[in-house]
């Protein structure tokens, strides 16, 4: 059989390597680690970008950029340089025909003087006014006719793009090939209305009319856009001028209408368009500053691009309820800011989508939320930065890439029982599958051994204690306000990486408490924030920790607190938390009396001081008396060094 291989074209590559999402996560994880929320931190990752190897420009960039251009459009120059320059021509032809009619000394020249002062003063009725004027010099004529053309132009130009170039040199031909041209596109449009339209339909007319049409449309809903968009325009440059020149240039567009013959036509095209895309701002004005003067075709090209600026600014910014990338209309980014802006913003997309698909971010009920796996992901963050701020002198045995559940092998083994997690000894396993019978040799097959249950052994291990650790949180409003809240989440969060990775048999629970306590799930941790309520209920959390050390009696106890003040609330016998400050004597009891509760547990109970208040160094000195912890009284940017060193301390001592 022959084979041929080659691109494959249907749809993403499927042996293409998952895209590497590991280093955004970590972006966001700097903000998140820092008391952002998850969508907020998404939401500032796109807009810097991601640097590094894929390099990315984020949304910031492109929104200077076009805020760059929209300055350069609004001083690019004013809107009236098309009545400038009919004025000017217009002014030019009467000279001309009265500089031959000057030395003529007949009655018909002092009549044809006579007319030319009485015309209109506004532009288009002296245009009007001279349309059947036979002109006794030859230049005048040439000059009113260039009027004439400049006119055709600039009014065909405002709503075609690029008519003005083809009809530099306007024949009768030329024009009435306009005509059919806007005719027919006209039935098109009535045809689509009725639902009568097809995509033939437009090929045909493409292949007739298409070389009128530079932006390439390649269905009929890209030419409704292409000609809305322009048409829109229009109307904004004539409601960006004063109420005089937009009255004298709605003239010209008019009288220059009636005279090509278009004025029906364009009227219909008008209407269809502004039917089917009300949405454009239609009557809206735009501040132009510049100095030069724009032709018509040029000014409603400039206004068009401003208006297409403004949307893309809108979505960019991303700020409203709701914001998505794919609200950013791509096509707007590649005529504003080029190819590799969409690359840039295809990028953009990819992570966002990525971070969905690869399991880290999971929308529900619309709110983004965190899954477990990029909360593992930020707490092995978490304990990286812990471990850097660490003196590698003092510690080399940070780094666990292949941590086992138990201690240090022992070089012998046992048969497996259910629920055991040490590591398979492969070859002992394999010995005793031969030994029962279970080599078999297959013709073509090779040879295999069947193994039974009874045959896996698992590999011995050094006996290691386990440990009942509790992290105790203090998540009340103070923590906010003094800037530690989240030094203390990244701390639980590194624990807890910690834990996982190097002591597995452990059993680690991290309660928060303000005015009440509760456990915080570690797919909780990384979005969490702090609770805005009074209360500092250390009293509950104690109660709860006793529980989780109650639950595990053969292991070690290990409790450590983390908070910025004194006790001031306490669970009553209803349940019901009771706030007061200062802490009332009956708080202070409490809390002590789960202290004491704690010692007789054996818990040595060390604190993480994050304030200096003489109150709650009183507190936490009588808690020390009580318990024989130790007190420590870290800055909030070193709270997980503290932390994960005192916990490895207490680890080894055991």
């Amino acid at each position: 059989m022959a084979y041929r291989y080659g691109e494959f074209h249907d749809g993403p590559d499927p042996l293409a390597p998952p895209y590497d999402v590991r280093a955004a996560l970590d972006e966001m994880g700097d903000a998140i680690l820092s008391g952002s929320t998850p969508v907020h931190a998404l939401r500032d990752l796109l807009k810097r970008g991601l640097p590094g190897a894929q390099d990315r420009r984020g949304l910031d960039d492109m929104l200077r950029e076009v805020r760059r251009r929209r300055r350069e459009l609004r001083e690019s120059g004013r809107l009236d340089g098309t009545l400038e320059r009919a004025r000017a021509l217009l002014d030019k032809a009467i000279g001309q025909e009265r500089a031959e009619l000057f030395p003529d000394p007949s009655d018909d020249a002092r009549l044809r003087e006579a007319e030319l002062d009485t015309l209109p003063d506004d532009t288009a009725g002296a245009i009007q006014a001279l349309t059947p004027y036979e002109w006794r010099s030859a230049a005048a004529r040439r000059t009113f006719e260039e009027l004439r053309d400049l006119l055709r132009r600039e009014v065909l130009d405002s709503q075609f793009k690029g008519l003005r170039d083809a009809l530099a040199h306007p024949d009768p031909e030329a024009m009435e090939r306009v005509r059919q041209m806007m005719s027919d596109l006209n039935d098109m449009l009535d045809r689509d209305a009725r639902g009568e339209h097809q995509q033939a339909d437009f090929d045909a007319f493409m292949a007739k009319y298409g070389d009128m049409f530079p932006e390439k449309p390649r269905n009929l809903e890209e030419l409704v856009d292409t000609l809305a968009r322009r048409a829109a325009a229009t109307q904004r440059m004539l409601a960006s001028m004063t109420p005089r020149q937009r009255e004298e240039l709605g003239n010209l567009i008019n009288e220059t209408l009636d005279q090509s013959g278009l004025a029906d036509q364009m009227r219909r095209l008008g209407e269809a368009l502004a039917a089917r895309r009300p949405d454009l701002a239609w009557d809206a004005d735009e501040r132009m500053t510049g100095e030069q003067p724009l032709g018509m075709g040029d000014a409603v090209t400039a206004l068009e691009e401003l208006a297409d600026l403004s949307q893309l600014e809108t979505a960019l910014r991303q700020d409203y309820p709701g914001a998505r990338l794919d609200d950013i209309d791509e096509a707007a980014v590649r005529r504003a800011l080029g190819r590799s802006a969409v690359d840039d913003l295809e990028g953009l997309k990819r992570i966002e989508r990525e971070l969905e698909e690869q399991g880290y971010l999971l929308r529900r009920r619309g709110k983004l939320e965190l899954t477990p796996k990029a909360v593992r992901r930020l707490g092995e963050t978490a304990l990286r930065r812990v471990f850097t701020s660490l003196d590698a002198g003092r510690r080399g045995d940070h780094d666990q890439h292949d941590a086992g559940s138990a201690g240090e092998l022992t070089g012998s083994s046992r048969p497996w029982r259910f629920g055991d997690e040490q590591p398979i000894d492969v070859v002992r396993t394999l010995v005793n599958g031969v030994r029962g019978g279970g080599l078999r040799t297959e013709a073509g097959a090779g040879t295999s051994v069947r193994l039974s249950v009874d045959d896996f052994e698992v590999a011995e291990t050094e006996r290691r204690s386990a440990a009942a650790i509790c992290l105790l949180v203090d998540l009340s409003y103070s923590m906010a306000l003094r800037g530690t809240w989240a030094a203390a989440k990244q701390t639980a969060l590194a624990l807890q990486a910690l834990v996982a990775a190097k002591f597995p048999q452990d059993a680690v629970q991290i309660i928060g408490f303000s005015n009440y306590a509760r456990v915080l799930q570690p797919d909780e941790l990384a979005g969490l924030d702090w609770d805005m309520v009074q209360g500092t209920n250390l009293h509950h959390a104690l109660l709860i920790a006793g529980r989780h050390l109650d639950r595990h009696p053969d292991f070690e106890p290990v409790v450590l607190v983390v908070t910025d003040g004194e006790p001031t609330a306490h669970l009553m016998r209803n349940g019901r938390s009771a706030f007061e400050w200062p802490p009332s004597s009956e708080t202070l009891e409490l809390t002590l009396a789960e202290v004491d509760k704690m010692t007789r547990r054996r818990a040595t109970l060390n604190v993480f001081m994050l304030a200096g208040d003489d109150r709650l160094k009183e507190f936490v000195d009588e808690v020390a008396r009580r318990n024989g912890g130790r007190v420590f009284s870290p800055d909030a940017d070193r709270l997980g060094e503290y932390v994960v060193s005192d916990f490895l301390r207490v680890r080894r001592a055991r």
